[in-house]
């Protein structure tokens, strides 16, 4: 059994051995890149991704990444494609194929299927000599010199550089297309991720009751808005202006100081100046005054015009945190 710091060590290691691996394959880039980055980048088609083990997870990744960033792409099984799936490949599909030998049996049998449809075929490969190198038009070179596994055998290493190779590539897609947070946006409606990107302040505060009083309000009317909405605050609007807040905090140190609140009003305790935030900002904006200001909930609106709040706890709701 390995003691805590043995174990370390070789994490460490680890680490050290694919970070060189991905270094080393940094240096292998050449010309063929850049045409492969151009044919994508041109493409009327899609990206097929496919590959066999490990690479074939490797292959899924990357089509994922491609996805998300602007670049259609399928994921295609090297076994399953030549017991049928080599029906999704289309006129101007251009196809990655990813193998550390490059010389396996099903790649050995797809390839020649693919070259009959006259697809371009890219080698993502560990062995520039290998059958599927040769019989490729580009080639990424992803050799390394050593896998992670201390027998030298399970894919680590390797599937690093591949890992790394298709996230190059993606990266320098996005980049010539000149790919934006808003286009990102796009295709991650649904994630926390997409929502820091789309998610508006105006979206939030819509959930929201719009509790508001008058600055005459009794301190009794002041306490009923704010237990009815359960935002911690209310607003106080007179003629449709802004005049200020008074929240569940403002109630407690109101009480600590007064005996008497039978006279007090809402403009007696209201903060003036109130924090405050256009419903057009994005809500993680909002997050970034909440916590800059050590407060839970913000006004939406401007002096002239009152459009509601928004809690912390919506932008929890929302995985925004």
């Amino acid at each position: 059994m390995k003691n805590p710091q043995e174990i370390l060590d070789l994490a460490k290691k680890t680490l050290q051995i694919e970070a060189d691996g991905i270094i080393r394959i940094s240096s292998q880039l050449n010309e063929d890149f850049s045409e492969i980055v151009h044919q994508i980048l041109y493409l009327k088609a899609r990206v097929i991704v496919t590959g066999i083990g490990k690479s074939a997870i490797i292959a899924q990744k990357i089509v994922a990444t491609f996805n998300s960033t602007g670049t259609p792409a399928i994921f295609m099984h090297a076994a399953d494609a030549i017991h049928g799936d080599l029906g999704m490949i289309q006129q101007d599909d251009l196809i990655i194929c990813i193998s550390k030998s490059g010389n396996t049996p099903e790649i050995k049998v797809l390839i020649p299927l693919l070259k009959q449809s006259d697809n371009k075929l890219v080698a993502m490969v560990g062995d520039t000599n290998s059958f599927l190198a040769t019989q490729s038009d580009w080639v990424l070179d992803t050799s390394v010199e050593i896998e992670a596994c201390p027998n030298n055998l399970a894919p680590t290493t390797s599937t690093t550089a591949q890992l790394a190779m298709g996230d190059a590539l993606a990266v320098c897609l996005l980049e010539c297309r000149e790919f934006t947070s808003e286009d990102f946006a796009k295709y991650h409606p649904g994630g926390s991720l997409g929502k820091r990107l789309y998610l508006k302040v105006g979206d939030l505060a819509a959930q929201n009751e719009k509790p508001q009083i008058s600055s005459e309000a009794t301190v009794k009317d002041v306490i009923i808005e704010i237990t009815k909405n359960r935002l911690g605050a209310v607003a106080v609007v007179d003629q449709g202006r802004l005049s200020g807040i008074i929240t569940d905090g403002d109630i407690r140190r109101m009480l600590e100081k007064n005996n008497n609140i039978d006279g007090l009003r809402a403009k007696d305790i209201m903060s003036t100046n109130p924090k405050s935030i256009n419903k057009d900002e994005l809500a993680v904006n909002a997050l970034e005054v909440l916590r800059k200001n050590n407060i839970t909930q913000i006004l939406v609106g401007t002096e002239t015009k009152f459009e509601g709040f928004i809690h912390l706890h919506d932008l929890l709701k929302e995985g925004i945190i």
